[in-house]
């Protein structure tokens, strides 16, 4: 097929107009401010395909995404389109990776670096603390990683000659200590973190103007995905690369940056005009995902934030019905809820449960609302990539493959070298590893030479000898296809017949796991780049490549997991001040219209049906504490407060009643009520989740509804009296409109409300 019949049948074909004019753009910078839902990824791969058909080789054109799943859904596509390969898709990781082991020598780095994930960089920082005396609890690795990598966002290096301290603003000399021994236990090991990927390419373009030309006439088209969650380095990246042409197109979103904790800057696509000044912008504004309602919702929880580019959420997408705000009287309750909810979408919606998606701000939150599926019989996943590459049988084989690749590397050294056991103890180890630092050298030079080493046994000498052995043999065929490779070590290591002896089927059929991914990659357009690329694939998998469509199961995972997701029914847990926003973001310097802003992610995850919950109570960290309401939900229009089946007391004692009868009145007065009804002491037998409330009303009409009539004045418990305006039959006795003296409007269920007549 002829290119200009492409640009013909597929470029055009299809867009909308301010699409298409994206789409289109010729030469020079672009900002495309698009929203949810609006269509992001089909205008990056239709620019593609206008590229192309004017004449640009696929090979000249880069586009960067933050995530492996973006990248291979813009691949597929442009498959689909029958547009030719060669197009450069990958993350922001991914391309710094190729490129600092294709000019290595430039960065002043070994060209087999090995790409140091969180659980390595853990086990650094703790031998660092170790060797240090230092408390883990007072030098928590997790929160000095985290320092050291917000350094490195904004283009830092810990072993920079600056003068200055790294930590300059702790007032803690020994962090920047810390961070200096960081900094030399990776270079001898020829390792590099995720940061360090950035840092060091960044450091790169700007210092070495010869490489930046050679790269700039190599990629003549930038494409940027995601563009407000770049930091500095990414941001000097795109910059560098596209300095000699300009021709920098990016997309992205103000309202969904959520990653500023992790050093991603908004202010990058908030002055995209001022770094460019004249270059156009395109709004997409129409969504094509979620419903009026939901869409409805997220616009006015949005327009709150002041640091956000304006723009609309017009929805395209018909029908729908307003998302709904249950109330539970503790998590326990609110995860039984979600069960309910999953049965009830399936049910009565028809929504299989491999479109429905449990989101929650903290991993922490999910593990109950797992004990309720799996007692309720409903199939779920964890969306949690990095899951399968931290079980211990993954780890040791990834290390093996590591230290083929590169057998300076001393986190992957340390992992297997009595994995399985060898006799050779953590004594000898650290004896080793002491006369490798003093003598400058690395470990591996010295486990080469044992004999040398101060104090070690005799009868370890041996062994190391023969450990060395086997590693070297390994090494002699790395340039074979991953899959061999795989299945030599796994054999040669002897780590299969320990299996075998330990009976761990589950362990044994992982690494088959991990060899069938090899065989795939070998098959792939990968394959070329070897071992070290398959390794290099593994290393920078997040957690959103995790999801499987297919699955045919409930998907559990953090909002900030769900970005670039979507699916027809959300249930977002956990909307309590505190948790959403988190109770760190109260503290100095944190954003809160960032946390505000991952709410909005969350929501227009959803196409047809949305549901949020909060808690009366709820027990963190060992406490039990009295939970509220986000204050993000309060005076939001456009959603069904819901109290569910299961709040102990019925109305009586709970967290919203007060708000009900009157403690916020307006929210009241909107708002629409299922009542609970009895409460879990006025039960006789065990609780049916099988049909709560808010279930019974996608039911049968019934024929009569309880006696009551419009226009009786009725009382109840908690929310005093009203006058009903409306019967619905439906459920096992119907339901009544009521609407109350304190100004709420409540649609309650008289099968279960405590409502009685009144003569007041």
């Amino acid at each position: 097929m002829l290119l200009k019949e492409i640009h013909k049948e597929i470029y055009l074909e299809g867009l909308t107009e301010r699409q298409r004019a994206a789409a289109s753009h010729g030469d020079g910078p672009m900002l495309v401010l698009a929203g949810p839902g609006s269509g992001k990824t089909r205008v990056i791969t239709h620019r593609i395909a206008h590229l192309i058909s004017r004449g640009v080789s696929p090979r000249a054109i880069l586009a960067l995404t933050f995530t492996n799943k973006a990248a291979e859904e813009m691949r597929t596509r442009l498959l689909a389109m029958k547009i030719p390969g060669g197009t450069i898709l990958c993350t922001f990781h991914s391309l710094c990776a190729r490129l600092l082991r294709e000019h290595a020598d430039r960065a002043g780095l070994p060209e087999a670096f090995s790409i140091y994930d969180q659980s390595d960089q853990k086990t650094v920082i703790n031998e660092i603390l170790k060797e240090r005396n230092l408390d883990p609890k007072e030098y928590a690795p997790a929160r000095v990683l985290r320092r050291i990598g917000l350094k490195k966002s904004l283009g830092l290096e810990t072993d920079k000659s600056s003068a200055r301290p790294f930590f300059e603003d702790s007032g803690d000399p020994l962090l920047d200590e810390i961070a200096g021994d960081y900094a030399k236990r990776l270079a001898a090991a020829g390792a590099l973190d995720f940061d360090d990927l950035l840092v060091k390419t960044a450091g790169l373009l700007n210092t070495d103007a010869e490489l930046r030309g050679t790269l700039g006439r190599r990629y003549r088209f930038i494409l940027v995905d995601e563009y407000q969650d770049t930091n500095a380095c990414q941001y000097r990246i795109a910059r560098s690369l596209a300095q000699a042409h300009g021709n920098l197109f990016v997309t992205g979103d103000p309202d969904q940056s959520i990653y500023g904790w992790r050093g991603a800057d908004i202010e990058n696509i908030l002055a995209f005009e001022k770094d460019y000044p004249g270059a156009p912008v395109v709004r997409l504004e129409e969504n094509f995902r979620s419903t009026p309602q939901v869409l409805s919702l997220a616009d006015d929880l949005i327009r709150k934030n002041a640091r956000r580019k304006e723009k609309r959420l017009i929805p395209r997408r018909p029908g729908g019905s307003l998302p709904r705000l249950y109330h539970f009287a503790d998590e326990r309750e609110e995860a039984r809820g979600v069960a309910v909810w999953a049965r009830w979408m399936r049910e009565d919606q028809g929504i299989d449960y491999g479109r429905m998606a449990v989101f929650y701000r903290t991993n922490a939150m999910s593990r109950l609302v797992e004990e309720a599926l799996i007692q309720a019989g409903i199939p779920y996943q964890i969306v949690k990539g990095l899951e399968f590459f931290k079980r211990r049988e993954i780890k040791d084989m990834l290390a093996y493959l590591r230290l083929l690749i590169n057998p300076a590397d001393e986190v992957s050294l340390r992992r297997v070298i009595n994995r399985p056991a060898r006799g050779i103890g953590e004594t000898t180890i650290r004896k080793t590893a002491l006369r490798a630092r003093s003598s400058g050298r690395d470990l591996w030079s010295v486990l080469k030479s044992p004999s040398e080493v101060p104090d070690i046994s005799a009868a370890a000498v041996p062994r190391i000898g023969q450990f060395v052995g086997l590693i070297e043999d390994l090494r002699s065929g790395i340039e074979r296809p991953v899959a061999g490779i795989i299945k030599d070590v796994y054999s040669g290591s002897g780590l299969r017949k320990a299996l075998e002896d330990e009976e761990d089927a589950d362990a044994a059929e992982n690494i088959e796991e991990l060899i069938h991914s090899a065989l795939q990659f070998d098959q792939g357009e990968q394959a070329a780049s070897g071992l070290a690329g398959y390794i290099q694939q593994t290393s920078l998998i997040s957690d959103a490549d995790a999801y499987s469509e297919g699955s045919g199961a409930v998907s559990l995972m953090t909002l900030h997991t769900a970005k670039g997701l979507e699916f027809a029914a959300v249930m977002i847990v956990g909307v309590e001040e505190g948790i959403i926003p988190h109770c760190r973001s109260f503290e100095g310097g944190r954003d809160i219209e960032e946390e505000r802003r991952l709410l909005f992610v969350g929501i227009t995850r959803a196409e047809k049906h949305l549901a949020l919950s909060c808690a009366q109570t709820r027990t963190m960290h060992g406490q039990t504490r009295p939970a509220a309401l986000s204050p993000f939900l309060k005076g939001i229009d456009g959603i069904e407060t819901i109290f569910a089946p299961f709040l102990t007391n019925g109305f009586g004692g709970s967290a919203m009643s007060g708000r009900a009868a009157g403690g916020n009145a307006s929210l009241a007065a909107r708002e629409r009520t299922i009542d609970a009804g009895p409460s879990d002491q006025d039960r006789t037998g065990p609780r049916d989740y099988g049909k709560p409330a808010f279930a019974r009303a996608a039911e049968p009409a019934a024929e009569s509804c309880s006696g009551f009539r419009e226009g009786q004045r009725v009382r109840h418990l908690a929310l005093g009296t009203g006058r009903i305006e409306k019967l619905i039959p439906g459920g096992e006795k119907g339901r009544a409109v009521v609407q109350f003296d304190t100004g709420a409007r409540l649609t309650m269920d008289l099968g279960i409300a405590k409502l009685e007549p009144s003569t007041a």
